[in-house]
């Protein structure tokens, strides 16, 4: 195993007990010859942890005393890889399945780009078809991250190519990487933590890439809540754009987060829009963020 460098796979679960066998099913079927699963759960009240040590007793099992969310619940899993001596860490969403041969290209492609830090799958909506992540791009003045959605076809799929950030969906990671720039941002408990360990690697000399022959099917779960869902892409959002906004870009960052909350309060007040309550509350509470963060300064 000496020629194949050492691939721990850190997947995060909580109550995903509908879906993490046909995930781990997956895992293990995949070609490449030197992995090992670390599993860990967010504390979960389904059953799932305990199917998953009595179907999958190859694996590593961590069971963390609450819901940590994802940063702080995958840094578990990848501090015991590192302690591990991973060469890799890819980290893998329990609502998604992997081909075969995608672990291996993923790995080498990483090995023949020096200056690759971080590699990503194309990443499909279930078995539609349809791409779900074929790169991300950040737009700061919108202050939103998009997935980029290009069809397979395009002759550029035919090679890697760079990305502004990865999901965490299905992101595979040097361990160089976490030794310059750290683990996951723990600020984030639900979303654009990937897009900000992404940027922190980019500005320390990491390039990221997107590798077309890696396939993952993601059968998203997050979309049946979507109270929830919004309440997180909006504070984590502000969030990120607090941390990473270019230094020019910041009157305007602060200029249009309030422009959004004004707009926010006229939809309460006349009852426009779906989930504005949902959304006031993250404006609050990431004020509240904020405020906490200054006084710890």
């Amino acid at each position: 195993m000496k020629d194949y460098p050492k691939v721990f796979i850190v997947i995060l679960n909580y109550n995903g007990k509908d879906c993490i066998k046909n995930c781990l099913v997956s895992i293990f079927n995949n070609d490449y010859p030197n992995f090992e699963v670390v599993l860990v759960d967010n504390d979960s009240n389904d059953g799932s942890f305990e199917l998953m040590k009595e179907l999958f007793q190859k694996a590593h099992f961590i069971k963390n005393k609450a819901n940590l969310g994802f940063s702080s619940g995958s840094n578990v899993g990848i501090r015991f890889a590192l302690e591990k001596m991973a060469d890799y860490i890819f980290l893998f969403n329990n609502d998604a399945v992997i081909e075969k041969k995608s672990l291996s290209a993923l790995i080498e492609k990483s090995e023949k780009i020096p200056k690759a830090g971080i590699l990503g799958p194309l990443i499909f909506q279930k078995d539609s078809g349809k791409i779900w992540f074929a790169g991300g791009t950040v737009d700061w003045i919108k202050m939103k991250a998009y997935h980029d959605e290009i069809k397979p076809e395009k002759k550029k799929y035919s090679l890697p190519f760079k990305t502004n950030y990865v999901s965490g969906c299905a992101m595979l990671v040097k361990k160089d990487v976490f030794k310059k720039i750290g683990l996951f941002d723990e600020d984030y408990f639900l979303y654009y933590e990937d897009a900000d360990f992404s940027r922190r690697a980019a500005k320390n000399g990491f390039e990221l890439f997107i590798v077309p022959e890696a396939k993952v099917r993601h059968f998203e779960k997050s979309g049946s809540d979507m109270k929830t869902k919004t309440y997180w892409l909006v504070i984590s959002g502000m969030i990120f754009f607090q941390k990473n906004s270019p230094f020019f870009l910041r009157p305007w960052i602060c200029f249009y987060s309030l422009s959004r909350k004004i707009k926010n309060r006229i939809d309460i007040i006349r009852q426009k829009g779906n989930y504005t309550r949902e959304v006031k509350k993250a404006y609050d509470d990431y004020v509240q963020w904020k405020h906490n963060r200054l006084s710890l300064s």
